[in-house]
């Protein structure tokens, strides 16, 4: 699949098919996460993968989202701040939240790019699934990732505003190039 279609193509799906996907999929889609940039080289995401029908119930239930249920598999993905944090203590939160963003878009992407369809879930009773998934506590739940095929087929993403009405060039609030004039060509030297 061409990125451009991955990026385009990427839907939040909460219903499932049956079929259960390749946990090696899931696996490759992790590994994807680990290419994204992160400051100071310092990788600080873990993954938990959850496939025992029972704690996937316990977490749709403690998530408030029971579409979670139907998911074959649910990924928790969880930040470890302190590896950033310590060496940059003034910019180390700020930069922690960006790297879970940029390493969950490509596993998001690698995810599409297998077939494979997902929601990203924030809302989440954090203290709850970190007890029952024995997530240490100084460690954040990024969000839960339920996974499977897609049982449904939303309206296809069409931008949420007019790239202008989200463009600036050059400085706030200057919200168009200027018009280029078409140039005709006089020959090969440009004459």
């Amino acid at each position: 699949m061409e990125l451009n279609e991955a990026i385009k193509g990427r839907k939040s799906i909460r219903k499932f098919t049956s079929k259960k996907p390749d946990w090696r999929n899931i696996i490759e889609a992790i590994h994807s996460a680990q290419y994204a940039p992160m400051a100071g080289g310092l990788f600080h995401m873990k993954f938990v993968i959850v496939d025992d029908e029972e704690l996937i119930k316990k977490i749709s239930t403690w998530s408030e989202q029971a579409f979670i249920s139907e998911a074959k598999y649910v990924v928790v993905a969880v930040s470890d701040s302190s590896i950033v944090t310590t060496p940059f203590p003034e910019k180390g939160e700020y930069f922690s939240a960006q790297e879970a963003g940029a390493a969950i878009q490509n596993f998001l992407l690698s995810l599409e790019d297998f077939g494979l369809s997902t929601c990203w879930v924030g809302h989440t009773n954090e203290e709850k699934i970190g007890k029952l998934l024995k997530i240490p506590e100084d460690y954040t739940i990024e969000a839960l990732f339920p996974i499977g095929y897609a049982n449904e087929m939303p309206k296809t993403k069409k931008p949420k505003a007019d790239i202008y009405h989200i463009l600036y060039f050059n400085e706030w609030g200057h919200d168009r190039m200027r018009k280029i004039e078409k140039i005709e060509s006089r020959g090969p030297e440009g004459y």
